[in-house]
């Protein structure tokens, strides 16, 4: 049988073996896919090769894995991806979004707590005030924290997140929070939320439009969903674009957007979108340098990716950050997107 690799010429040998990067773990496994043949976000099965690659940050598994765009909506998509019996495997527990507070310097730290307090300024001028707020991937609290100093009571402050230790956690310290994703919950009342964030979260989803829906019937009329997620249509995207870009995140990336199929998802699930903006992106950059420089079959250098690890890499961080807040400044479309989608009044 032919692979979706092979049709496109990619990352294969004459004889049909799977040539792994230089660097790669050859002991990795090979794990079990599901296909996608249709888009996530508007089910055209019309479709063009986009990307190929391997899992480069955490070497989980050894699969080829390839990306295709909608011909329609523009989104891009894995196709195949991981079967839902091997997400403990790509997920391991050793993930850094499991571990972040152990896994960046104070300096780091600071800097995403000055970036997060303009990134919040910017879309709740675009949002009424919220008398009730729901973060999706809440993680270890820290936007619980922020609307509870608010004022917002800690009973009307929820949270999802898929970590045992954090959600016990956040319930311990008074907020409602649940061990569920979003389309396995049922503990949020219809219509209670005025303010939903899920940030960096929608394109591990299998069914991002599924996801939207279902948030959009915890919104209160006039409510707002504000979503952040890497963005296509960024420098960094279309200089790595065949395989090394950072927002891939191969293979746990499910479904990618540009500011274009973004809407589209959002006008396809009811909601009017408000408000666009762009955000830094240092984690995209960073992987990108990182993976170009690891894993390329001229001339690799793994003393030089180590440069655009944590910590040796702090410098390299800064300079990234620095370079997408520049570029920002004069209006360029950099490494994330975020989008602020209302809810219409009856």
């Amino acid at each position: 049988m032919t692979t979706l690799a092979a049709e496109h010429g990619v990352g294969r040998s004459g004889i049909g073996e799977v040539l792994l990067p230089p660097g790669f773990n050859a002991r990795a496994p090979q794990i079990s896919i599901e296909h996608v043949p249709s888009c996530p976000v508007c089910r055209s099965a019309s479709r063009t090769h986009f990307a190929s690659g391997y899992d480069y940050e955490l070497q989980t598994c050894r699969n080829e894995w390839n990306f295709w765009q909608c011909c329609e909506c523009s989104a891009v998509w894995l196709d195949p991806r991981p079967a839902a019996a091997e997400l403990a495997v790509i997920y391991p527990s050793t993930y850094y979004a499991y571990n972040r507070s152990n896994k960046t310097s104070l300096v780091a730290r600071k800097g995403k707590e000055l970036l997060d307090r303009i990134k919040f300024s910017g879309f709740l001028k675009q949002t009424r005030v919220p008398s009730s707020f729901l973060d999706i991937g809440c993680g270890d609290g820290r936007y619980l924290d922020l609307f509870a100093r608010r004022g917002i009571p800690k009973d009307r402050i929820y949270g999802l997140d898929l970590s045992e230790e954090h959600v016990r956690q956040l319930r311990d310290r008074g907020y409602k929070v649940y061990q569920r994703r979003v389309e396995d919950c049922t503990d949020i009342p219809a219509a209670s939320i005025d303010l939903a964030t899920m940030f960096h979260v929608i394109e591990h989803v299998a069914e991002p439009a599924r996801v939207v829906r279902r948030i959009a019937g915890w919104l209160s009329p006039g409510g707002a969903l504000v979503v952040e997620t890497p963005n296509l249509d960024s420098w960094d995207a279309r200089l790595f674009k065949k395989g090394w870009w950072g927002g891939y995140h191969i293979p746990r990336h499910w479904t990618l957007f540009d500011a274009n199929s973004l809407r589209c998802l959002f006008e396809e699930c009811g909601l009017n979108v408000r408000y666009f903006a762009y955000q830094t992106g240092h984690a995209s950059w960073m992987n990108s340098f990182h993976h170009a420089a690891k894993y390329n079959s001229r001339l690799p250098s793994p003393r030089l990716a180590d440069w655009f690890e944590l910590p040796k890499g702090l410098p390299m961080l800064i300079a990234c950050t620095g370079f997408d807040i520049l570029r920002r400044a004069f209006g360029a479309r950099t490494s994330a997107i975020l989008i602020v989608a209302q809810k219409p009044k009856p």
